[in-house]
């Protein structure tokens, strides 16, 4: 084994010790408990996927992807998301016409970094998919289940932006006149590049009327007020359209009674392709990153032979638990050391108070060196020891 690496882990990867898994685990918990409350199924998809299907249907980058091979010289991938993943089962195996399909997972999913730059190569999400409802009701229901998770996750200081990918796509290619123009300048909104933005509008040969409509467009963030004044730089019918669902799901939040923790950015843009209409990002503080984010995607389902609506939101457990400023106490755990004559008892006594709910730890005395140790380390130690065990410690 080389020493340089014997410690070491690939690009990306983390270890996760006791307290923050324990921490981990009663945050996905209340999550996931508030998931099944609100009516969805969880469900579970392999790691490996094969690379034609849902490693093209993902809408990671290509060089982001963790490619094998396996032994009939098939390309595989772990898997990227679990959005890409769960629209193959339900195409293929769940999905009907007739109620919408509530599915929710719990997942690590895999995204190769070139440098780490304090970003992870795997990480865990906790998400739902609502498969076969094409309503904004449904968008709606997706924030609104999202705030409600985050709340019961213990979180209290967090908002949420909310935007159209439709919007955007339409006053571009309205006013630069091609898609591909306007991909050129979703790039800067996807990395919130807004100076370089700016000095790429006034760069083009556009009237003075379509240079400012494309730098107002940069102000369309606030309240319900931002409805209107997106109105303005639209014309067409798409655009609007977008509009009037942006309008409806203020009205669907208000009626969750959640309109405080909403903000429209209709910037808001992704790198995820699949993308058709609302999106959405959670913000945090004393975290850099969306902790959260999701959005309808109306044409995905069609890769798989389907076409439907659909929508969902995703979580990412490690930027939540960055964002929680009390992760809470871990569950006490109490210690019974004995002696070898009292052993069955101790063997008993355990057994019982594990079956009222107690975390318990049974430690031979033999074994502790130092029993100031036992002290620090558990909430309470529980002594059964022989006379010869109790003379040594006086």
């Amino acid at each position: 084994m080389s020493r340089l690496f014997m410690f070491e882990k690939p690009l990306g990867m983390r270890d996760t010790l006791p307290e923050l898994h324990e921490a981990k685990d009663k945050v996905r918990g209340s999550i996931e408990k508030e998931m099944k409350h609100w009516g969805f199924q969880f469900i579970e998809t392999p790691t490996l996927e094969y690379y034609e299907t849902v490693g093209n249907a993902s809408a990671i980058l290509d060089q982001q992807l963790f490619k094998l091979l396996d032994q009939q010289g098939h390309t595989l991938v772990l898997r990227p998301d679990m959005t890409a993943p769960i629209a193959r089962v339900a195409a293929s195996k769940l999905f009907n016409d007739h109620v919408p399909l509530r599915l929710a997972y719990s997942a690590n999913v895999f995204r190769a970094q070139q440098r780490e730059g304090g970003r992870p190569a795997e990480f865990e999400q906790i998400g739902v998919e609502c498969i076969g409802d094409d309503s904004v009701s449904a968008d709606g229901e997706m924030i609104a289940l999202a705030i409600s998770s985050l709340k019961k996750a213990g979180l209290e200081q967090f908002q949420l932006s909310v935007g159209h990918v439709g919007f955007v796509n339409e006053l571009f290619v309205q006013i630069l006149g091609t898609e591909g123009r306007a991909r050129e300048l979703t790039k800067f909104l996807y990395e919130k590049n807004y100076v370089g933005y700016r000095e790429h509008v006034k760069s083009l040969p556009l009237s003075s009327i379509d240079t400012q409509r494309l730098l107002a467009f940069l102000e369309l963030r606030g309240g319900p007020e931002v409805i209107g004044k997106a109105s303005e730089l639209i014309e067409n019918g798409k655009g609007k359209a977008a509009i009037d669902e942006l309008s409806l799901l203020w009205d669907v939040i208000a009626d969750f009674g959640e309109s405080d923790r909403i903000k429209f950015d209709l910037t808001i843009v992704s790198h995820m392709s699949y993308y058709t209409g609302i999106l959405f990002e959670v913000y945090a503080g004393m975290v850099g990153f969306p902790i959260g984010n999701g959005g309808r995607y109306d044409r995905l389902l069609e890769k798989f032979g389907k076409s439907t609506g659909a929508t969902g939101f995703a979580i990412r457990l490690d930027r939540l638990l960055e964002s929680l400023s009390d992760l809470g106490k871990p569950e006490p755990v109490t210690c019974i050391l004995f002696s070898p004559e009292r052993r069955r008892e101790a063997y008993q006594l355990a057994s019982k108070r594990r079956e009222d709910g107690e975390r318990i730890v049974l430690q031979d005395i033999s074994t502790v060196r130092n029993l100031d140790t036992c002290s620090d380390t558990f909430s309470d130690v529980v002594f059964l020891i022989g006379k010869a065990e109790k003379g040594a410690m006086e």
